[in-house]
């Protein structure tokens, strides 16, 4: 590997530590319901919106408050010796997808069924750093 070759094969590395994410597969919530959760706390501060999952009445903030909590596991585990509070941590990137819908029956009137679609979704988190080194260079 050539010099320059090394030197963005590290920079990337280290950018890649202020990143961590995690995903929550299958969650038994519709998308819709989840996205709602999601555009509430997308961009916020990871604590300030652990603050808010945990205190907010929808049953899918129970998930993403448990998401979050893993993606911030993650960050610990990859920036050993690094508080949460000193990088500014904070939710870069939130999106939610369908995944499988469970199909059942409901009897209806007259002998007929109508078809229930019980949706699930996948959401990925990302959490990004904002260092105050990193803030001292931006301004």
């Amino acid at each position: 590997m050539g010099a320059r070759k090394k030197i963005k094969a590290d920079k990337y590395k280290e950018d890649k530590k202020q990143i961590a994410f995690a995903r929550l597969c299958n969650c038994p919530t519709s998308p819709r319901k989840m996205r709602l959760i999601a555009d509430m706390v997308r961009g916020m501060e990871a604590t300030k919106a652990l603050d808010v999952l945990r205190f907010s009445p929808q049953a899918a903030s129970n998930y993403m408050e448990k998401l979050l909590l893993s993606a911030i596991a993650n960050w610990q585990v990859k920036n050993e010796g690094a508080r949460m509070e000193d990088n500014g941590l904070f939710i870069k990137e939130v999106y939610v997808d369908s995944a499988r819908v469970l199909k059942r029956l409901r009897p209806a009137p007259q002998g007929r069924a109508h078809r229930i679609r019980k949706r699930s979704n996948h959401v990925t988190l990302t959490l990004g750093s904002s260092s105050i080194e990193d803030n001292n260079t931006k301004a």
